[in-house]
């Protein structure tokens, strides 16, 4: 990866965002909100638990529900090769998962492990609960106007570390 390239800063503890340029950071994110259950290492679909890991942006969906959806590559090699541990996916599985970040694609987002992960924005839900509970089922969410803002950051293939 190339020094200058940016990157964004997934901090769940202080509930911040930072787009970042090597160790610069070039604007932050503040009150956000995470899963339900908080950031862990997911180990199911449903369990409300924000993935903790280092990820890429695999697409961009603006015609989301939750304004813009950035997807992550969610479920990682890393994430796949502890349920393959845990024998909560089989091998098949773990291979495709491997052979989809192998070829830069996006990992299968119907295995256990769940899916569908992504940054986005509260569309039309309740403004009053946001940045003050954490309310996704997985998802990191910033409000409409920063997701707006944050957009001219995004591009697909973007690093993005969740710690």
């Amino acid at each position: 990866m190339a020094e200058d390239a940016t990157w964004l800063l997934v901090d769940t503890q202080k509930k911040i965002i930072q787009v970042k340029q090597g160790k610069h950071i070039l604007e932050s994110f503040d009150k956000i909100s995470i899963g339900r259950k908080g950031a862990n290492y997911k180990q199911r679909s449903g369990d409300d638990i924000t993935p903790l890991g280092n990820y890429k942006i695999a697409y961009i969906n603006d015609q989301s529900n939750f304004r813009v959806f950035f997807g992550l590559n969610y479920p990682s090699v890393y994430d796949a090769e502890l349920a393959l541990i845990d024998k909560r996916i089989s091998v098949l599985e773990f291979q495709e998962i491997k052979q989809a970040h192998e070829s830069n694609s996006l990992p299968p987002q119907n295995t256990v492990l769940g899916g569908y992960i992504g940054i986005h924005g509260i569309g039309q839900g309740d403004k009053k609960v946001h940045g003050i509970f954490d309310w996704t089922q997985g998802c990191v969410a910033v409000s409409n106007p920063q997701i707006d803002k944050l957009s001219k950051w995004i591009y697909q293939g973007m690093r993005v570390q969740i710690k």
